[in-house]
Protein backbone atom coordinates (compact mmCIF):
# COMPACT_ATOMS: atom_id res chain seq x y z
CA UNK A 1 0.00 0.00 0.00
CA UNK A 2 1.26 3.39 -1.05
CA UNK A 3 1.68 6.56 1.44
CA UNK A 4 -1.09 8.03 -0.45
CA UNK A 5 -3.42 5.06 0.41
CA UNK A 6 -2.22 4.74 3.73
CA UNK A 7 -3.07 8.73 4.40
CA UNK A 8 -6.59 8.14 2.51
CA UNK A 9 -7.46 4.95 4.88
CA UNK A 10 -7.31 6.69 7.93
CA UNK A 11 -9.55 9.20 8.58
CA UNK A 12 -9.67 11.96 11.99
CA UNK A 13 -11.84 11.91 15.32
CA UNK A 14 -14.35 14.31 15.85
CA UNK A 15 -12.85 16.25 18.70
CA UNK A 16 -14.05 15.08 21.70
CA UNK A 17 -14.57 11.72 20.50
CA UNK A 18 -14.52 9.16 23.26
CA UNK A 19 -13.08 5.47 23.52
CA UNK A 20 -12.68 2.90 25.48
CA UNK A 21 -8.85 2.83 25.27
CA UNK A 22 -6.36 5.37 23.29
CA UNK A 23 -3.35 4.09 21.62
CA UNK A 24 -0.29 5.59 20.84
CA UNK A 25 1.34 4.25 18.27
CA UNK A 26 1.44 1.60 15.13
CA UNK A 27 4.21 -0.20 15.46
CA UNK A 28 4.44 -4.03 16.43
CA UNK A 29 3.31 -3.14 20.45
CA UNK A 30 -0.21 -0.76 18.62
CA UNK A 31 -1.44 -3.22 16.25
CA UNK A 32 -0.92 -6.15 18.92
CA UNK A 33 -2.93 -4.16 21.46
CA UNK A 34 -5.56 -3.01 18.81
CA UNK A 35 -6.37 -7.05 17.70
CA UNK A 36 -6.65 -7.73 21.06
CA UNK A 37 -8.76 -5.05 22.72
CA UNK A 38 -11.18 -5.22 19.84
CA UNK A 39 -11.27 -8.65 20.59
CA UNK A 40 -12.79 -7.68 23.76
CA UNK A 41 -15.32 -5.72 21.88
CA UNK A 42 -13.33 -2.51 23.27
CA UNK A 43 -13.84 0.67 21.02
CA UNK A 44 -9.89 1.76 20.75
CA UNK A 45 -8.18 4.63 18.92
CA UNK A 46 -4.62 3.92 17.63
CA UNK A 47 -2.76 7.50 17.06
CA UNK A 48 0.26 7.37 14.80
CA UNK A 49 2.45 9.87 14.11
CA UNK A 50 3.42 8.31 10.66
CA UNK A 51 1.73 7.99 7.35
CA UNK A 52 1.45 4.35 7.67
CA UNK A 53 1.64 1.90 10.18
CA UNK A 54 5.22 0.25 11.20
CA UNK A 55 6.77 1.98 14.22
CA UNK A 56 10.80 1.19 14.43
CA UNK A 57 10.13 -0.33 10.74
CA UNK A 58 8.53 2.36 9.31
CA UNK A 59 11.06 5.28 10.04
CA UNK A 60 14.22 3.24 10.18
CA UNK A 61 14.47 2.93 6.42
CA UNK A 62 18.41 3.45 6.17
CA UNK A 63 20.65 1.53 3.80
CA UNK A 64 21.47 -2.04 5.19
CA UNK A 65 18.44 -1.80 7.35
CA UNK A 66 18.16 -4.73 9.13
CA UNK A 67 17.08 -7.19 11.85
CA UNK A 68 19.17 -8.89 14.42
CA UNK A 69 16.76 -11.55 15.82
CA UNK A 70 16.02 -14.58 13.31
CA UNK A 71 12.82 -14.05 10.94
CA UNK A 72 10.88 -17.44 12.28
CA UNK A 73 10.82 -15.67 15.48
CA UNK A 74 10.68 -11.88 14.79
CA UNK A 75 6.90 -12.09 14.09
CA UNK A 76 3.12 -12.25 15.38
CA UNK A 77 1.99 -15.27 17.69
CA UNK A 78 -1.60 -14.27 18.11
CA UNK A 79 -2.94 -16.24 14.90
CA UNK A 80 -2.35 -19.01 13.56
CA UNK A 81 -3.59 -18.56 9.92
CA UNK A 82 -1.11 -15.96 9.77
CA UNK A 83 2.11 -17.90 10.90
CA UNK A 84 1.21 -20.48 8.46
CA UNK A 85 0.52 -18.31 5.71
CA UNK A 86 3.63 -15.40 5.44
CA UNK A 87 7.04 -16.65 4.12
CA UNK A 88 10.06 -14.75 5.12
CA UNK A 89 12.75 -15.20 2.37
CA UNK A 90 15.97 -14.61 4.81
CA UNK A 91 17.62 -15.53 7.91
CA UNK A 92 17.63 -12.03 8.90
CA UNK A 93 14.69 -9.99 7.01
CA UNK A 94 15.52 -6.60 5.81
CA UNK A 95 13.60 -3.43 6.89
CA UNK A 96 11.63 -3.51 3.47
CA UNK A 97 10.16 -7.35 4.20
CA UNK A 98 9.43 -6.44 7.65
CA UNK A 99 7.10 -3.45 6.72
CA UNK A 100 5.62 -5.36 4.03
CA UNK A 101 4.44 -7.58 6.88
CA UNK A 102 3.04 -5.35 9.46
CA UNK A 103 1.38 -3.61 6.06
CA UNK A 104 -0.17 -7.32 5.70
CA UNK A 105 -1.63 -7.53 9.48
CA UNK A 106 -2.81 -4.02 8.83
CA UNK A 107 -5.23 -5.45 6.25
CA UNK A 108 -5.15 -8.80 6.94
CA UNK A 109 -6.97 -7.63 10.07
CA UNK A 110 -8.68 -4.69 8.69
CA UNK A 111 -6.47 -2.57 11.23
CA UNK A 112 -6.50 0.90 9.53
CA UNK A 113 -10.04 2.15 10.44
CA UNK A 114 -9.14 2.42 14.09
CA UNK A 115 -5.65 4.04 13.13
CA UNK A 116 -5.46 7.88 12.78
CA UNK A 117 -2.20 8.39 11.00
CA UNK A 118 -0.21 11.75 10.07
CA UNK A 119 -1.46 12.57 14.37
CA UNK A 120 1.53 13.22 16.95
CA UNK A 121 0.28 12.85 20.52
CA UNK A 122 1.14 16.90 21.99
CA UNK A 123 -0.48 15.81 25.39
CA UNK A 124 -2.24 12.92 27.57
CA UNK A 125 -3.72 14.20 31.24
CA UNK A 126 -5.80 11.90 33.55
CA UNK A 127 -8.83 13.46 35.20
CA UNK A 128 -9.80 12.68 38.42
CA UNK A 129 -13.63 13.41 38.20
CA UNK A 130 -14.09 11.77 35.25
CA UNK A 131 -10.85 9.12 35.49
CA UNK A 132 -10.89 9.49 32.14
CA UNK A 133 -7.84 9.95 29.61
CA UNK A 134 -8.03 13.21 27.98
CA UNK A 135 -5.22 12.34 24.64
CA UNK A 136 -4.52 16.13 22.57
CA UNK A 137 -3.16 15.82 19.11
CA UNK A 138 -0.57 18.32 17.64
CA UNK A 139 -3.49 18.68 15.19
CA UNK A 140 -5.36 20.30 17.94
CA UNK A 141 -8.50 17.59 18.08
CA UNK A 142 -8.96 16.25 21.15
CA UNK A 143 -9.76 12.58 22.16
CA UNK A 144 -10.89 10.51 25.91
CA UNK A 145 -10.08 7.32 26.92
CA UNK A 146 -10.84 5.23 29.84
CA UNK A 147 -6.98 3.73 29.73
CA UNK A 148 -4.26 5.22 27.63
CA UNK A 149 -1.70 2.99 26.33
CA UNK A 150 2.03 3.87 25.10
CA UNK A 151 3.15 1.73 22.30
CA UNK A 152 5.48 4.39 21.45
CA UNK A 153 8.72 2.16 20.96
CA UNK A 154 11.79 2.04 22.66
CA UNK A 155 14.04 2.92 20.08
CA UNK A 156 11.98 5.94 18.68
CA UNK A 157 13.16 9.23 19.95
CA UNK A 158 16.27 9.92 17.08
CA UNK A 159 19.04 11.83 18.87
CA UNK A 160 20.43 14.51 16.75
CA UNK A 161 23.55 16.04 18.09
CA UNK A 162 23.62 19.99 18.90
CA UNK A 163 26.45 21.00 16.76
CA UNK A 164 27.55 24.48 16.14
CA UNK A 165 26.82 25.50 12.91
CA UNK A 166 24.52 23.01 12.30
CA UNK A 167 21.75 25.19 9.46
CA UNK A 168 25.02 26.26 7.97
CA UNK A 169 25.79 23.17 5.66
CA UNK A 170 24.67 23.82 2.34
CA UNK A 171 24.73 19.81 1.93
CA UNK A 172 22.25 16.59 2.44
CA UNK A 173 21.74 15.96 5.73
CA UNK A 174 19.98 12.51 7.30
CA UNK A 175 19.27 10.61 9.91
CA UNK A 176 19.22 7.16 10.06
CA UNK A 177 16.41 7.37 12.78
CA UNK A 178 13.78 9.31 10.05
CA UNK A 179 15.14 7.95 6.79
CA UNK A 180 13.64 9.71 3.71
CA UNK A 181 10.70 7.70 1.99
CA UNK A 182 12.54 8.64 -1.53
CA UNK A 183 15.58 7.08 -2.54
CA UNK A 184 19.08 8.20 -1.12
CA UNK A 185 21.37 7.93 -4.40
CA UNK A 186 24.50 8.88 -2.94
CA UNK A 187 26.31 7.82 -6.56
CA UNK A 188 29.50 10.03 -7.06
CA UNK A 189 29.29 11.64 -3.73
CA UNK A 190 31.62 12.98 -0.66
CA UNK A 191 29.73 11.40 2.49
CA UNK A 192 30.31 11.55 6.38
CA UNK A 193 29.05 9.36 8.35
CA UNK A 194 28.99 10.30 12.14
CA UNK A 195 28.38 7.47 14.32
CA UNK A 196 29.81 3.67 14.71
CA UNK A 197 27.05 2.13 16.33
CA UNK A 198 24.14 -0.39 15.15
CA UNK A 199 22.76 1.35 12.17
CA UNK A 200 25.84 2.66 11.36
CA UNK A 201 27.62 -0.56 11.18
CA UNK A 202 24.57 -1.66 8.93
CA UNK A 203 24.72 1.27 6.47
CA UNK A 204 28.05 2.15 5.92
CA UNK A 205 28.95 -1.09 3.69
CA UNK A 206 25.97 -0.05 1.64
CA UNK A 207 26.90 3.70 1.65
CA UNK A 208 30.62 3.03 0.58
CA UNK A 209 29.35 0.85 -1.93
CA UNK A 210 27.66 3.76 -3.51
CA UNK A 211 29.93 7.05 -2.50
CA UNK A 212 32.89 8.26 -4.45
CA UNK A 213 34.17 9.13 -0.79
CA UNK A 214 32.99 7.61 2.40
CA UNK A 215 34.30 9.44 5.78
CA UNK A 216 32.95 7.73 9.34
CA UNK A 217 33.65 9.78 12.21
CA UNK A 218 34.14 7.27 15.05
CA UNK A 219 33.55 8.51 18.83
CA UNK A 220 33.81 5.06 19.99
CA UNK A 221 34.38 2.18 18.52
CA UNK A 222 32.21 -1.15 18.68
CA UNK A 223 32.22 -4.89 18.79
CA UNK A 224 30.32 -6.55 15.51
CA UNK A 225 30.04 -10.36 14.70
CA UNK A 226 28.97 -11.45 11.29
CA UNK A 227 25.16 -11.30 10.80
CA UNK A 228 25.48 -14.69 9.21
CA UNK A 229 22.65 -13.66 6.76
CA UNK A 230 21.49 -15.97 4.32
CA UNK A 231 18.33 -17.03 2.05
CA UNK A 232 15.77 -19.01 4.23
CA UNK A 233 16.11 -22.69 4.62
CA UNK A 234 12.71 -23.96 3.13
CA UNK A 235 13.06 -27.15 4.90
CA UNK A 236 13.72 -25.40 8.07
CA UNK A 237 10.71 -23.26 7.54
CA UNK A 238 8.44 -25.92 7.03
CA UNK A 239 9.68 -27.76 10.25
CA UNK A 240 9.00 -24.94 12.65
CA UNK A 241 5.66 -24.20 10.61
CA UNK A 242 4.90 -27.98 11.47
CA UNK A 243 4.78 -27.30 15.43
CA UNK A 244 4.76 -23.40 15.97
CA UNK A 245 3.43 -23.86 18.98
CA UNK A 246 6.13 -26.19 20.59
CA UNK A 247 8.73 -23.80 18.96
CA UNK A 248 7.47 -20.73 20.64
CA UNK A 249 7.21 -22.50 23.84
CA UNK A 250 10.86 -23.23 23.59
CA UNK A 251 12.56 -19.84 22.73
CA UNK A 252 9.78 -18.11 25.29
CA UNK A 253 10.40 -20.88 28.13
CA UNK A 254 13.10 -22.80 27.99
CA UNK A 255 16.07 -21.18 26.50
CA UNK A 256 17.82 -18.11 27.20
CA UNK A 257 17.23 -14.99 28.88
CA UNK A 258 16.84 -13.19 25.43
CA UNK A 259 13.89 -15.02 24.63
CA UNK A 260 14.90 -16.56 21.29
CA UNK A 261 16.22 -20.04 20.64
CA UNK A 262 19.63 -19.52 21.24
CA UNK A 263 21.50 -22.13 22.83
CA UNK A 264 23.26 -21.18 25.61
CA UNK A 265 26.74 -23.06 26.75
CA UNK A 266 27.04 -24.19 29.64
CA UNK A 267 31.12 -23.71 29.48
CA UNK A 268 32.80 -21.33 32.15
CA UNK A 269 35.00 -19.66 30.05
CA UNK A 270 38.05 -19.54 32.26
CA UNK A 271 38.05 -23.63 32.97
CA UNK A 272 39.43 -24.44 29.65
CA UNK A 273 42.55 -24.02 27.61
CA UNK A 274 43.03 -20.79 25.13
CA UNK A 275 42.78 -23.25 22.50
CA UNK A 276 39.78 -24.63 23.55
CA UNK A 277 38.49 -20.85 23.83
CA UNK A 278 39.34 -19.95 20.57
CA UNK A 279 37.72 -22.79 19.62
CA UNK A 280 34.11 -22.26 20.80
CA UNK A 281 34.34 -18.53 20.07
CA UNK A 282 35.42 -19.46 16.52
CA UNK A 283 32.34 -22.03 16.24
CA UNK A 284 29.82 -19.56 16.93
CA UNK A 285 31.40 -16.98 15.18
CA UNK A 286 30.70 -18.98 12.05
CA UNK A 287 27.16 -19.50 13.56
CA UNK A 288 26.91 -15.84 13.13
CA UNK A 289 24.76 -13.41 15.01
CA UNK A 290 23.76 -12.55 18.82
CA UNK A 291 24.35 -16.19 19.51
CA UNK A 292 27.73 -15.32 20.32
CA UNK A 293 26.86 -13.57 23.42
CA UNK A 294 26.49 -17.35 24.66
CA UNK A 295 29.49 -18.47 23.90
CA UNK A 296 29.98 -19.30 28.27
CA UNK A 297 27.88 -19.23 31.00
CA UNK A 298 29.90 -16.27 32.50
CA UNK A 299 30.73 -14.13 29.33
CA UNK A 300 28.20 -11.48 31.02
CA UNK A 301 29.46 -12.25 34.26
CA UNK A 302 32.72 -12.34 34.71
CA UNK A 303 35.34 -9.01 33.31
CA UNK A 304 38.01 -11.33 32.99
CA UNK A 305 35.83 -13.84 30.87
CA UNK A 306 34.40 -11.07 29.07
CA UNK A 307 37.80 -9.96 27.96
CA UNK A 308 38.91 -13.28 26.58
CA UNK A 309 35.51 -12.60 23.74
CA UNK A 310 37.00 -9.09 23.28
CA UNK A 311 40.04 -10.19 22.38
CA UNK A 312 39.19 -13.22 20.17
CA UNK A 313 36.67 -9.92 18.14
CA UNK A 314 39.97 -7.70 18.41
CA UNK A 315 42.17 -10.02 17.05
CA UNK A 316 39.34 -11.10 13.93
CA UNK A 317 39.75 -6.98 13.40
CA UNK A 318 43.06 -7.02 13.33
CA UNK A 319 42.71 -10.11 10.83
CA UNK A 320 40.19 -8.35 8.49
CA UNK A 321 41.63 -4.98 8.56
CA UNK A 322 44.81 -4.18 6.72
CA UNK A 323 45.92 -1.27 7.86
CA UNK A 324 47.44 -1.85 11.68
CA UNK A 325 45.79 2.05 12.58
CA UNK A 326 42.62 1.68 11.47
CA UNK A 327 42.16 -1.50 13.40
CA UNK A 328 43.64 -0.49 16.53
CA UNK A 329 40.75 2.42 16.26
CA UNK A 330 37.92 -0.09 15.33
CA UNK A 331 39.05 -1.92 18.63
CA UNK A 332 36.83 -1.24 20.93
CA UNK A 333 38.50 -1.53 25.04
CA UNK A 334 34.81 -2.43 26.72
CA UNK A 335 32.69 -5.31 27.75
CA UNK A 336 31.33 -7.10 25.23
CA UNK A 337 27.79 -6.92 25.97
CA UNK A 338 27.63 -3.88 28.06
CA UNK A 339 26.62 -2.64 24.87
CA UNK A 340 23.65 -4.27 22.67
CA UNK A 341 26.27 -6.39 20.41
CA UNK A 342 26.12 -5.36 16.90
CA UNK A 343 25.76 -8.09 13.51
CA UNK A 344 27.45 -6.89 10.47
CA UNK A 345 27.54 -7.68 6.81
CA UNK A 346 30.96 -6.91 6.02
CA UNK A 347 31.92 -3.88 8.07
CA UNK A 348 35.16 -4.23 9.51
CA UNK A 349 35.87 -5.31 5.64
CA UNK A 350 34.62 -1.96 4.40
CA UNK A 351 37.51 -0.33 5.64
CA UNK A 352 39.96 -1.75 3.38
CA UNK A 353 38.27 -0.13 0.52
CA UNK A 354 40.29 2.98 -1.24
CA UNK A 355 37.11 5.25 -0.31
CA UNK A 356 36.87 5.00 2.86
CA UNK A 357 38.41 6.72 5.52
CA UNK A 358 38.53 6.37 9.58
CA UNK A 359 38.55 9.34 11.30
CA UNK A 360 38.83 9.09 15.72
CA UNK A 361 36.50 12.13 17.11
CA UNK A 362 37.28 11.05 20.63
CA UNK A 363 41.29 12.35 20.08
CA UNK A 364 40.01 15.47 18.26
CA UNK A 365 36.19 16.14 18.47
CA UNK A 366 33.71 17.25 15.93
CA UNK A 367 33.93 21.20 16.58
CA UNK A 368 31.34 22.41 14.32
CA UNK A 369 29.71 21.71 10.83
CA UNK A 370 30.52 24.18 8.48
CA UNK A 371 28.96 25.44 4.86
CA UNK A 372 31.39 22.99 3.35
CA UNK A 373 31.21 19.91 6.09
CA UNK A 374 32.33 19.51 9.23
CA UNK A 375 35.57 20.63 11.55
CA UNK A 376 37.07 18.72 13.71
CA UNK A 377 39.84 20.71 15.39
CA UNK A 378 41.94 22.06 12.91
CA UNK A 379 41.17 19.72 9.78
CA UNK A 380 37.99 20.44 7.90
CA UNK A 381 36.57 17.49 5.66
CA UNK A 382 34.91 18.65 3.31
CA UNK A 383 31.43 16.60 2.48
CA UNK A 384 28.26 16.82 0.12
CA UNK A 385 25.76 14.35 2.36
CA UNK A 386 26.34 14.55 6.36
CA UNK A 387 24.48 10.68 7.92
CA UNK A 388 23.84 11.33 11.61
CA UNK A 389 24.07 7.62 12.98
CA UNK A 390 23.47 8.80 16.47
CA UNK A 391 21.10 6.59 17.49
CA UNK A 392 18.24 7.39 19.69
CA UNK A 393 16.79 8.90 23.19
CA UNK A 394 16.00 5.44 24.19
CA UNK A 395 13.43 3.94 26.14
CA UNK A 396 12.06 7.00 28.09
CA UNK A 397 12.51 9.60 24.56
CA UNK A 398 9.31 8.76 23.43
CA UNK A 399 7.24 9.09 26.48
CA UNK A 400 8.72 12.13 27.89
CA UNK A 401 8.89 14.22 24.44
CA UNK A 402 5.24 14.11 25.17
CA UNK A 403 3.66 16.24 27.86
CA UNK A 404 2.03 13.39 30.06
CA UNK A 405 0.00 14.08 33.59
CA UNK A 406 -1.53 11.96 35.76
CA UNK A 407 -2.91 12.70 39.45
CA UNK A 408 -2.40 16.69 40.95
CA UNK A 409 -1.04 17.49 37.44
CA UNK A 410 2.18 15.37 38.26
CA UNK A 411 3.94 15.52 34.70
CA UNK A 412 5.85 12.29 33.58
CA UNK A 413 9.15 14.46 33.58
CA UNK A 414 8.88 15.54 37.39
CA UNK A 415 7.78 11.81 38.10
CA UNK A 416 10.97 10.42 36.10
CA UNK A 417 13.31 13.29 36.83
CA UNK A 418 16.21 11.24 38.43
CA UNK A 419 15.62 8.11 36.09
CA UNK A 420 12.12 6.42 35.32
CA UNK A 421 10.46 4.45 37.87
CA UNK A 422 7.75 1.50 36.96
CA UNK A 423 6.04 -1.26 38.78
CA UNK A 424 6.75 -4.40 35.61
CA UNK A 425 8.01 -1.59 33.33
CA UNK A 426 4.11 -1.75 32.63
CA UNK A 427 3.17 1.12 34.69
CA UNK A 428 3.89 3.74 37.32
CA UNK A 429 2.90 5.53 40.62
CA UNK A 430 0.27 8.96 39.79
CA UNK A 431 -0.57 7.54 36.15
CA UNK A 432 -4.06 5.88 36.40
CA UNK A 433 -4.91 3.40 33.58
CA UNK A 434 -1.99 4.11 31.35
CA UNK A 435 0.19 1.27 30.17
CA UNK A 436 3.58 1.37 28.91
CA UNK A 437 4.13 -1.56 26.15
CA UNK A 438 8.24 -2.83 26.71
CA UNK A 439 8.43 -0.23 29.35
CA UNK A 440 11.81 0.77 31.88
CA UNK A 441 12.17 -1.69 34.04
CA UNK A 442 10.96 -4.85 31.79
CA UNK A 443 12.90 -7.06 29.83
CA UNK A 444 12.09 -5.17 26.38
CA UNK A 445 15.17 -4.59 24.38
CA UNK A 446 17.41 -7.47 26.33
CA UNK A 447 14.87 -9.67 24.25
CA UNK A 448 13.48 -10.60 21.28
CA UNK A 449 10.96 -7.83 21.03
CA UNK A 450 7.96 -9.36 19.49
CA UNK A 451 7.36 -11.97 21.76
CA UNK A 452 8.02 -9.71 24.93
CA UNK A 453 5.33 -6.90 23.45
CA UNK A 454 2.82 -9.54 22.90
CA UNK A 455 3.20 -11.09 26.58
CA UNK A 456 2.72 -6.93 27.54
CA UNK A 457 -0.25 -7.07 24.99
CA UNK A 458 -1.78 -10.24 26.59
CA UNK A 459 -1.10 -8.90 30.12
CA UNK A 460 -2.81 -5.42 29.68
CA UNK A 461 -5.85 -7.31 27.95
CA UNK A 462 -6.43 -9.28 30.83
CA UNK A 463 -5.99 -6.66 33.48
CA UNK A 464 -8.51 -4.67 31.30
CA UNK A 465 -10.95 -7.46 30.86
CA UNK A 466 -10.82 -8.46 34.67
CA UNK A 467 -11.17 -4.94 35.99
CA UNK A 468 -14.12 -4.60 33.40
CA UNK A 469 -15.67 -8.20 35.03
CA UNK A 470 -15.56 -6.75 38.45
CA UNK A 471 -16.91 -3.14 37.11
CA UNK A 472 -13.27 -1.36 38.88
CA UNK A 473 -12.49 1.84 37.33
CA UNK A 474 -8.85 2.11 38.10
CA UNK A 475 -5.70 0.47 38.45
CA UNK A 476 -2.37 2.24 39.77
CA UNK A 477 0.70 0.65 40.90
CA UNK A 478 1.24 1.61 44.83
CA UNK A 479 4.60 2.82 45.87
CA UNK A 480 6.08 0.53 48.19
CA UNK A 481 5.83 -2.00 45.00
CA UNK A 482 7.11 0.54 42.73
CA UNK A 483 9.62 1.42 44.40
CA UNK A 484 10.55 -2.56 45.17
CA UNK A 485 10.37 -3.13 41.68
CA UNK A 486 13.00 -0.44 40.78
CA UNK A 487 15.38 -1.77 43.74
CA UNK A 488 15.29 -5.05 42.52
CA UNK A 489 16.05 -4.08 38.66
CA UNK A 490 18.94 -2.60 39.54
CA UNK A 491 20.07 -5.47 41.87
CA UNK A 492 19.75 -7.67 39.47
CA UNK A 493 21.77 -5.56 36.86
CA UNK A 494 24.70 -5.42 39.50
CA UNK A 495 25.22 -8.80 39.49
CA UNK A 496 26.37 -8.42 35.38
CA UNK A 497 28.29 -6.31 33.67
CA UNK A 498 25.82 -4.51 31.78
CA UNK A 499 25.87 -1.29 33.69
CA UNK A 500 29.86 -1.35 33.46
CA UNK A 501 30.14 1.27 30.17
CA UNK A 502 28.34 4.14 28.96
CA UNK A 503 25.78 3.11 26.61
CA UNK A 504 22.03 3.87 25.70
CA UNK A 505 20.95 1.37 28.26
CA UNK A 506 21.57 3.54 30.67
CA UNK A 507 20.89 6.81 28.87
CA UNK A 508 24.89 7.66 28.53
CA UNK A 509 24.41 8.80 24.91
CA UNK A 510 21.86 12.00 25.94
CA UNK A 511 23.61 14.78 27.19
CA UNK A 512 21.67 15.40 30.86
CA UNK A 513 19.49 12.20 30.98
CA UNK A 514 20.11 10.49 34.65
CA UNK A 515 22.46 7.46 34.30
CA UNK A 516 19.88 4.60 35.13
CA UNK A 517 20.10 0.87 33.41
CA UNK A 518 16.70 1.27 32.42
CA UNK A 519 15.50 -2.75 31.11
CA UNK A 520 15.04 -5.85 33.19
CA UNK A 521 17.49 -8.65 33.43
CA UNK A 522 14.85 -11.35 33.87
CA UNK A 523 13.29 -12.92 31.05
CA UNK A 524 11.52 -15.41 30.92
CA UNK A 525 11.27 -15.07 35.11
CA UNK A 526 9.51 -11.79 34.62
CA UNK A 527 6.75 -13.51 32.34
CA UNK A 528 6.17 -15.44 35.89
CA UNK A 529 6.52 -12.61 38.04
CA UNK A 530 3.52 -10.87 36.19
CA UNK A 531 1.38 -13.56 35.49
CA UNK A 532 1.84 -13.89 39.21
CA UNK A 533 0.44 -10.49 40.14
CA UNK A 534 -2.33 -10.75 38.66
CA UNK A 535 -3.06 -14.37 40.24
CA UNK A 536 -2.81 -12.76 43.29
CA UNK A 537 -5.33 -10.27 42.24
CA UNK A 538 -3.13 -7.21 41.18
CA UNK A 539 -0.79 -7.43 43.79
CA UNK A 540 1.37 -4.61 44.01
CA UNK A 541 -1.69 -2.43 42.66
CA UNK A 542 -4.47 -0.69 44.10
CA UNK A 543 -8.24 -1.56 42.05
CA UNK A 544 -10.71 1.12 42.95
CA UNK A 545 -14.48 1.89 41.09
CA UNK A 546 -13.68 5.44 40.86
Amino acid sequence: MSASQQKSSASTSPSGEHYDAIVVGAGFGGLAMLNRLRKQGMSVRVLEAGTGVGGTWYWNRYPGARCDVESMEYSFQFDEALQQEWEWPERYSPQPVILKYLNHVADRFDMRKDIQFNTRVKSAVFNENTNRWTVTTENGESLSATFCIMATGCLSAPNTPDFKGADSFKGEIYHTGKWPHEEVDFTGKRVGVIGTGSSAIQSIPIIAERAKHLTVFQRTPNYSVPAGNRPMDPELQKQIKADYAAFRERENQQQTAFGSRFESSNVEILKITKAERDAIFEKYWQIGGLLFLYASSDLLLNREANETAAEFIREKIRTIVKDPATAQLLCPDTVVGCKRLCADSGYFETFNRPNVKLVDVKSAPIEELTPKGLRTGNTEYELDCIVFATGFDAMTGSLLRMDIRGRKGLTLQQKWAEGPRTYLGLTTVGFPNMFIISGPGSPSVLTNMVPSIEQHVNWIGDTIKDLRERQLICIEPVAEAENAWVDHVNEVAGYTLFPTCNSWYLGANIPGKPRVFMPYLGFPAYTAKCNEVRAKGYEGFALSKG
